[in-house]
């Protein structure tokens, strides 16, 4: 019997490491969805195909995006910016390495992974305040946004799907998450049914780990792309201070 379980043992052995390795592909996706890594924000600004830092020309003075060490980037909104009469932005738009982008086609499944730090002079309003988008070239509506919230003086993370109404998924307190680097990983199908899967992680504590399908994720175009930084409706003035936004450790992977 014991010469019959170490057989059975090396044989187990010898087929884990006949399984072949993937680049890019962690051992914990093979069996499941394979994700290969697609771009990773090491290249400064070049990483983003797009920098809306202060488009809207009002605070010409300042720069409002920057590329810090170590693929570190820091978006700073201060109360007098604006980007058109009710609103604020400062965002990077699409990635890419070097020339080639990298957008989001109908049917796919693409994973992001990044950290970020919020500061306690970022705060949840009424209105909205986002710092993650999915959007569609020349449609106005975005597919689902990160967006930080206020209910009286209870302030919380969530993400809001625009495909199913603007529905809350994985609300959870802002305040135990402000002042250190928080890991987050999204992972989002665009199609007419399609997914998204959001985690936020405070050092080795799960904090969310919410899904929701079945709704849609493809709004129109032929793709859709991220975004990252501060945007910001004005209406919610008293909760608006000079702040900022901190994004480290960038990473894009596609289910191949």
């Amino acid at each position: 019997m014991e010469l019959f379980n170490r057989r059975t043992a090396m044989r187990g052995a010898l087929a884990i490491a006949a399984i072949p390795l993937v680049p890019g592909v962690a051992s914990a996706d093979i069996g499941a969805l394979a994700f290969v890594q697609k771009w990773a924000g090491t290249a400064g600004l070049k990483s983003f195909v797009g920098i809306e830092d202060d488009r809207a020309n009002s605070h010409p003075s300042a720069t409002h995006i920057f590329a810090e060490s170590d693929g570190q980037y820091r978006f700073v909104m201060h109360k007098s910016d604006r980007d058109g009469s009710d609103r604020q932005r400062q965002e990077v738009r699409a990635i890419q390495t070097g020339s080639t982008r990298h957008d989001m086609k109908k049917g796919e499944t693409w994973r992001f992974n990044y950290q970020m730090y919020i500061p306690s002079s970022l705060k949840g309003t009424t209105s909205f305040t986002h710092i993650f988008q999915v959007k569609h070239t020349a449609v106005a509506s975005p597919v689902v946004t990160m967006s930080l919230f206020r209910s009286g003086s209870t302030e919380t993370v969530e993400m809001r799907l625009f495909g199913a109404g603007q529905a809350k998924l994985g609300s959870t307190p802002l305040a135990p998450l402000r002042n250190k680097w928080i890991d987050v990983e999204i992972e989002i199908k665009v199609a007419d049914s399609g997914s998204l899967r959001y985690s936020l992680k405070d050092g080795g504590t799960t904090v969310v780990n919410a899904s929701r399908s079945g709704f849609d994720t493809w709004l129109g175009g032929d793709q859709a792309h991220p975004k990252w930084g501060i945007y910001r409706s004005l209406g919610d003035s008293a909760q608006l201070q000079d702040t900022y936004l901190l994004l480290r450790n960038m990473k894009a992977y596609r289910n191949e």
